[in-house]
């Protein structure tokens, strides 16, 4: 077999192996995903009609047509949380260093992380917008490519987090240290333009807000979802998903070949 079959056939095995996890310890991952969905509900029926007044004097459904798409992103946000937690398990109860010994394709192993995190993530999406759909989310203006592009922007960000994750469960020592130091993929939407506009912020908190990965992926999407204007977002959106990647990748596979000297 060339090398390009033996890592493929690695990473698929790798693949399976974390999603068997999945499977079998779902509990992480619904926990996980039940913080979005609770959020979701929480400002719709608590504070909607307070929200909604407060952004624009809408009703309640402009309000959730403003609300999912944050709450998408942070719904990957929340997920990766348990790839940083599943490959600190990894790392700390010696699985690795009994896969070093074996005659496999060495990145296979955060590969599968990856590869399983996303498609994770993807399910997770789904499900949170399957709630906002429930609860009257609509988007009827968008056409089938804005639909394509959306779903790309999605995978590509959850790709991004997810290798940031992957890294930060390499550095900590144990799957109460990965959870934490996760923390920030889950705060950093709660400081963004998820939940209210960026300009009725504090003048003094507004560069937070504005110059961060999350603000620009949201408006990406809810321009590509109700047709809002997306200016400078969309290229600042993917920079922000490349560069992530980038970091993730080099850190996270650093990290992991300096553990096996």
């Amino acid at each position: 077999m060339s090398s390009l079959s033996l890592a493929l056939r690695d990473s698929s095995t790798m693949l399976r192996r974390n999603l068997l996890h999945a499977r079998r310890y779902p509990s992480l991952t619904l926990n996980l995903l039940l913080t979005p969905i609770m959020l979701l509900l929480l400002f719709v029926y608590i504070f909607g009609d307070t929200m909604s007044a407060g952004i624009g004097g809408g009703d309640r459904a402009d309000y959730i047509a403003y609300l999912v798409p944050g709450l998408l992103l942070m719904t990957i946000g929340s997920t990766t949380i348990g790839t940083a937690v599943s490959v600190s398990n990894d790392m700390s109860e010696g699985i690795i260093a009994r896969f070093r010994t074996m005659a496999i394709h060495r990145p296979s192993v955060l590969v599968g992380h990856v590869v399983g995190s996303v498609l994770q993530s993807v399910i997770s999406v789904v499900l949170v917008g399957a709630v906002g759909l429930l609860i009257g989310f609509r988007s009827t203006d968008a056409t089938a490519l804005e639909w394509l592009a959306a779903f790309g922007l999605l995978v590509l960000f959850a790709l991004a987090l997810t290798w940031i994750a992957v890294g930060m469960g390499l550095i900590s020592p144990n799957a109460e240290a990965a959870s934490n130091n996760a923390m920030p993929l889950i705060f950093l939407p709660l400081i963004s333009s998820a939940f209210v506009p960026v300009d009725a912020m504090p003048g003094w908190f507004q560069p937070v807000a504005e110059y961060q990965p999350f603000t620009p992926a949201i408006e990406t999407l809810r321009g590509l979802l109700l047709g809002t204007e997306i200016g400078h977002n969309g290229w600042l959106a993917v920079a922000w998903c490349v560069g992530l990647t980038v970091l993730g990748y080099f850190w996270a596979t650093s990290k992991f070949d300096s553990d096996a000297k």
